[in-house]
């Protein structure tokens, strides 16, 4: 089993580092977990709805070119799908055993995903309708994926 987590922009916050350094550390005990992050493109004051759409499309450019071959793509979207904890670790379960053993979740930047991106995934998932931080994001994923398997493995974190 293999989780990737693809991202845009790296985060500048020390405490974010340290959130993400420790929950990789945990997960590291389930499966192997590798971060990629990509650069993000830089943004005029008041983009148009053409440059917001263009920097998406680059900025997917740029993951396509790490994407995992073979790995079960799921990108974070406002759009997409909300799980509670017990779905997400069922639905990580049912890929690890029945897809494959590789899951890569991806993570735009400031702007989100572009088409690009968004048409090339298996699965869409959303946290909430809200919108957070690219680095809490990353937190909240990653904290998610340890509650998912402590949850398939009848541990008590997730209480």
């Amino acid at each position: 089993m293999k989780i990737t987590i693809l991202s845009v922009g790296s985060l500048k916050e020390r405490f974010w580092k340290e959130a993400v350094l420790e929950y990789e550390k945990r997960i590291s005990k389930f499966c192997k977990i590798e971060c990629i992050t990509v650069e993000d493109e830089a943004i005029c004051e008041n983009p148009s709805d053409k440059e917001i759409e263009g920097i998406r499309q680059k900025e997917g450019v740029k993951l396509l070119k790490v994407l995992p071959k073979g790995s079960f793509n799921i990108a974070l979207d406002l759009k997409g799908n909300a799980l509670d904890s017990e779905e997400l670790a069922d639905k990580m379960d049912s890929i690890f055993s029945y897809q494959n053993g590789h899951i890569c979740f991806i993570i735009g930047g400031s702007l989100g995903l572009g088409r690009n991106i968004l048409d090339n995934v298996e699965y869409r998932l959303s946290f909430s309708k809200m919108t957070f931080p690219h680095g809490l994001a990353k937190v909240i994923l990653l904290e998610q994926i340890y509650r998912c398997f402590k949850i398939l493995r009848h541990e008590p974190y997730h209480k």
